[in-house]
């Protein structure tokens, strides 16, 4: 069966190298070399990119990147059983592949990229809102990266997206809306991987913008959204209660009814809180 990058079917890599993917480590692999691709077309032009991959697996993502164009590739994985199968692919495409056996929590990237940078990955299931919180919370801005192309479960891709107003809207949505503009780009049934997930998948791509859309101290910021969604069935004025005394004239001060909940002020309002809240 011919391939995209004349290397063998996933499946029979799997095979071959006795891979089960483990849910202790939140693996699903992906198996469809087509799929693979038209996810890493979402990224954009990958020609003069290097791109940081993070949980690569048995690299169907990786092959996909590759083969789309990708200057350079950094995959990063945690299981030692995946390093046969990428050393497979690293030599097949010379001096384009640097796999690293580490987590991605723990690693400098930067360290072996070279701007500009795109992130796309398969996240693991059990870190993947926590990677994508660290790539939106960098100290400065804009960060090194210049879009992330990221797949999630649908539910965390819809929470990402979500508006003021819907149950879905919280922490995700505001801290990725604030700097950067995320959309949905591609919807996967559970059938696309191997092991098969309970639920559905998606793919989200989000484009950094050079500065947020409204000024505010990224900490406070973070600070004032998570103790107002912490408690979201309550009015501002209790769920805010312990942050400052005075929380009601700050929050008139931002625009913001006490008697608001958290789901229905848009990010401007949450940005003109954190403003206030910073003057002490």
């Amino acid at each position: 069966m011919a391939t995209v990058d004349g290397l063998p079917p996933l499946r029979e890599v799997i095979a071959h190298h006795g891979l089960v993917a483990k849910k202790s480590l939140g693996q699903n692999f992906l198996l469809d070399l087509n799929l693979t691709s038209k996810i890493a077309r979402q990224a954009g032009d990958l020609s003069q990119c290097d791109v940081l991959e993070v949980g690569p697996g048995p690299g169907g993502l990786t092959r996909g990147l590759l083969a789309e164009g990708a200057r350079k590739v950094l995959a990063v994985e945690k299981d030692s059983r995946a390093m046969g199968p990428l050393s497979e692919i690293s030599a097949a495409y010379p001096g384009r592949l640097e796999v690293i056996n580490a987590d991605a929590l723990e690693i400098d990237p930067l360290e072996r990229l070279t701007p500009p940078v795109r992130i796309v990955a398969n996240l693991p299931y059990n870190v993947g809102t926590e990677l994508l919180v660290r790539w939106l919370t960098p100290p400065e801005w804009p960060p090194y990266w210049a879009s992330l192309t990221l797949m999630f479960q649908r539910e965390v891709a819809e929470r990402i997206v979500a508006e003021p107003g819907s149950k879905k809207y919280g922490r995700l949505a505001i801290l990725a809306q604030w700097r950067t503009t995320p959309r949905i780009v591609m919807e996967l049934p559970p059938e696309a991987f191997s092991p098969p997930p309970k639920i559905h998948s998606a793919v989200v791509h989000l484009d950094a913008l050079p500065a947020p859309r409204f000024e505010a101290d990224p900490k406070m910021l973070e600070r004032v959204v998570a103790a107002g969604f912490n408690q979201r069935r309550k009015m501002l004025r209790a769920s805010l209660k312990g942050l400052a005394p005075d929380i009601e004239d700050r929050l008139t001060a931002a625009g913001i009814k006490p008697t608001d909940r958290a789901e229905q002020i848009p990010i401007e309002g949450w940005c003109a809180l954190a403003r206030e809240m910073a003057k002490g």
